[in-house]
């Protein structure tokens, strides 16, 4: 049976807790320390992952080192950890590798990783786009945002997600706006896409200037925590979080109930799978990278499908079509790790049209406000 293995890492210290409990009494920097030096570790096998066409079965292997860890050290540490990681799936049977999370960034997104393994790797980020940008088009509707009307906004649009996403929407948005840190690399993204479709886009790299206006928000930075906060969004505003650890802060959900907030990139898997590994999910469900890894198995492609600082818009229409043929499908809405109610998308829908008391409450009355034109008039709809 064709085998693949996917690299995962823990996100936090939390992780590592949950594993053993024992560590959430120890310093953070204590337990990265220590397992800086642990080797990779197969957490789960698995199978039952079935299609019309085959099945495949899977492995997870973890390399020990945090979302931190992988940002801060050096790439000469980082790198062999993960390239460890990915020796230890080969020699378990492993024909194909996904590399999860943060392994996907490491050593130019894989691209020094497929030169020194005998076996082909994919980040799964094609995948991730096409569920992301599926996923944001049902909740819109569901909104009665239109893409080609509404104030479009893509949070990491300089990322190999974040261009492609942003490449993608230019083709059916009419407002888009750019946001990312470096401008030298927004300005060429936006003359691209003026190239390709002839839409001129907003850049800009203040993050919370820019989702101020933005009914539609495409959330793919790599940013190590939260860096999308309660008080930035729009009230009736959709924002879709792909990033991993999570661009959104979870004050979100809490105190704007007059925001959506979906999940990017989850999927159910064909057949009658148990991963043996709790990622937040009903059984069954799985990260989009995770499925382009056992797309790719069950199709008998072993290849670099998903690789580099660019992703090809051919790569993710293409992927698209092959996890239909084997079953996958978007596995409906989800919002913090759960079903997204009907009752959600209600309460949203309804501040569209009905703005909650602290969108005018939180504005600092003043002379000069109180004589604008039609002033008077959005005191007595507060009130």
């Amino acid at each position: 049976m064709k085998r693949f293995a996917f690299i995962i890492h823990p996100l936090t210290v939390a992780d590592i807790a949950r594993k053993f409990p024992w560590i959430r009494w120890l310093p953070e920097g204590l337990v990265e320390g220590v397992f800086r030096w642990a080797p990779p570790v197969r957490t789960a096998r698995f199978a039952g992952i079935r299609s019309d066409y085959g099945q495949v079965e899977g492995l997870f292997v973890a390399c020990p080192l945090t979302t931190r860890q992988m940002l801060s050290l050096p790439e000469e540490i980082v790198l062999p950890k993960v390239e460890a990681a990915c020796r230890k799936a080969i020699a378990q049977g492993a024909q194909l590798i996904g590399l999860g999370a943060y392994t996907s960034i490491v050593g130019d997104a894989g691209l020094t990783l497929a030169r020194r393994l005998p076996v082909p790797v994919t980040t799964g980020n094609s995948y991730t786009v096409a569920t992301a940008l599926e996923a944001t088009r049902i909740a819109a509707a569901q909104l009665g945002h239109s893409l080609n009307r509404a104030a479009i906004a893509v949070v990491g649009a300089t990322g190999s997600i974040g261009a492609v996403c942003s490449r993608l929407l230019a083709r059916e948005a009419g407002d888009l706006t750019l946001v990312a840190r470096q401008s030298d690399r927004l300005d060429r993204l936006a003359y691209r896409i003026l190239h390709e479709t002839g839409l001129s886009v907003r850049v800009m790299t203040d993050v919370a200037a820019a989702l101020r206006r933005a009914d539609i928000v495409v959330a793919v930075s790599s940013a190590a925590g939260a860096i999308i906060e309660p008080e930035y969004l729009k009230a009736g505003s959709l924002v879709c979080d792909v990033a991993r650890p999570r661009d959104v802060s979870r004050r979100v959900s809490k105190e704007r109930p007059d925001v959506l907030l979906i999940e990017g990139g989850v999927v159910k898997v064909p057949g009658d799978v148990d991963f043996g590994f709790n990622f937040g999910f009903p059984p069954g469900l799985a990260y989009a990278c995770m499925a382009e890894t056992m797309i790719l198995a069950l199709e008998g492609r072993r290849e670099c499908f998903s690789l580099g600082r660019e992703l090809f818009i051919d790569k993710v229409e293409e992927i698209t079509r092959l996890a239909r043929k084997h079953g996958f499908a978007l596995a409906g809405l989800r919002s913090f790790d759960r079903p997204l109610r009907e009752l959600d998308v209600e309460r949203v829908r309804k501040s569209l049209f009905c703005p909650p008391r602290t969108a005018l409450g939180s504005q600092e009355l003043n002379v000069d406000n109180i004589l604008q034109p039609g002033y008077n008039t959005k005191l007595k709809m507060v009130e």
